[in-house]
């Protein structure tokens, strides 16, 4: 395990790799943080990512340094990126370019999850269109489309892990997002749980009344579903 850095344009970025047992190339799993930024909730994701087989490697969208509070209101750190979709994806991009040169890692064998606004960041690679990503998982995340032209189809296999009563996707945008997927030709699966809120796979989630909770069986759920989701394209 060790840092792994890399280079969008003049931005250092740094994250975290865990390497499986065994020798390699091995399929790798990227990691995408929610709004506080990468932190060890993120390298702990991907040292159960190396357990199960995979190269898991947590990105970093914000830059070397740049962090926020886990419960803190980081808004600030995250929205210039949800108004700039074009520069997001040229940074989420760059993480995926950075995986595909690393030693110990089988370049058309990749996959990305994430959190929250990760989750976004998840799809955004799938809506890139980008061949080097086979597929995208999105828990709790964000379902905004970037609106960058028209949509490219997305070819990496989508699965979309969800809060059936997250205020941040409410029912209308789930839908829209089924809609957006099935239009470009995507393999896409959503599931939502029910009597589940926002931040569903974050112990430290308690605040029903704004919309985040954690739930126990809804993250034990979705992990199992994503384990089940990777080993069927990986093998």
């Amino acid at each position: 395990m060790t840092n792994f850095s890399y280079a969008d344009g003049d931005t250092l970025c740094e994250g975290y790799v865990a390497l499986p047992e065994g020798a390699g190339p091995h399929p790798a799993v990227l990691i995408a943080h929610n709004w506080a930024g990468q932190s060890e909730a993120d390298n702990e994701v991907a040292r159960r990512l190396a357990a199960l087989g995979y190269v898991g490697i947590a990105i970093d969208v914000y830059g070397k340094g740049v962090r926020g509070g886990p419960t803190a209101d980081n808004s600030a750190l995250m929205m210039p990126w949800m108004r700039d979709r074009a520069a997001l994806r040229d940074r989420l991009l760059a993480a995926v370019d950075a995986a595909a040169a690393h030693p110990a890692v089988h370049a058309d064998r990749i996959a990305i999850i994430g959190y929250c606004f990760g989750g976004l960041c998840a799809l955004d690679v799938a809506r890139s269109g980008t061949p080097k990503v086979k597929a995208a998982v999105s828990f709790h995340g964000n379902y905004v489309p970037p609106e960058l032209g028209a949509q490219a189809p997305i070819t990496a296999r989508v699965l979309v892990l969800h809060g059936w009563i997250d205020p941040i996707t409410p029912p209308d945008a789930t839908v829209a997002l089924a809609h957006e997927l099935e239009a470009a030709g995507a393999d896409w699966q959503i599931h939502a749980y029910g009597r589940t809120y926002h931040a569903f796979t974050f112990p430290g989630a308690n605040n029903p009344a704004g919309g985040m909770a954690y739930n126990p069986d809804s993250d034990r759920r979705s992990w199992r579903s994503m384990t089940d989701f990777l080993g069927d394209i990986f093998g």
